[in-house]
């Protein structure tokens, strides 16, 4: 019981940038039926990425880390940018097809792929540890959505401008 109450809590802190990005494109009037699949995916990747994270090992970790930090903030400022170009659009979200919902699940993921890495090397139970983080992010993940929905329904166009607020702090905080 100890040991998945540990997980939940570095899930937690996992999901919040998925939470975080979640709610920036919940301005964007996502349909619901999409919100489900893209947290579902979100989750499949919090499953898999630290499951191969703890495959790969140790070996890795040096090269990984220190890029991918730098990548996921050149994403999120590419995507703060991309969604401030297109704030008068009468597009329904930028969730618009299979591989976008592939990026999204995989740039809030990465971060789950080290700690993989270092529950590998400590032998703690990864399937349980990856379980806890697919069902915790999947969770994030909708609320960010709907979250993010009720905002953009109360504030209109207003709420895109906090959406990208939210991933130009996101890109920041990356990079630095």
């Amino acid at each position: 019981m100890q040991q998945i109450l540990i997980y939940f809590f570095i899930a937690v802190g996992l999901s919040m940038d998925a939470f975080s990005l979640a709610l920036a494109y919940g301005t964007n009037q996502i349909v619901f039926s999409k919100m489900i699949i893209l947290s579902l995916f979100v989750g499949i990747f919090h499953f898999f990425m630290p499951y191969f994270g703890s495959i790969l090992g140790n070996a890795f970790l040096e090269n990984f880390i220190t890029k991918a930090d730098k990548i996921v903030a050149i994403v999120f400022l590419i995507l703060a940018i991309e969604m401030f170009l297109s704030r008068n659009e009468s597009k329904k979200g930028m969730i618009t097809n299979f591989l976008s919902i592939l990026f999204f699940s995989f740039t809030v993921s990465i971060d789950s792929f080290s700690v993989g890495l270092a529950l590998g090397i400590t032998q703690q139970s990864i399937v349980l540890a990856c379980i806890t983080f697919a069902i915790t992010s999947a969770c994030f993940t909708l609320l960010g959505l709907i979250s993010g929905k009720k905002l953009s329904e109360k504030f209109g166009k207003k709420a895109i401008y906090f959406g990208i607020f939210i991933l130009t702090l996101l890109a920041l905080d990356y990079f630095f």
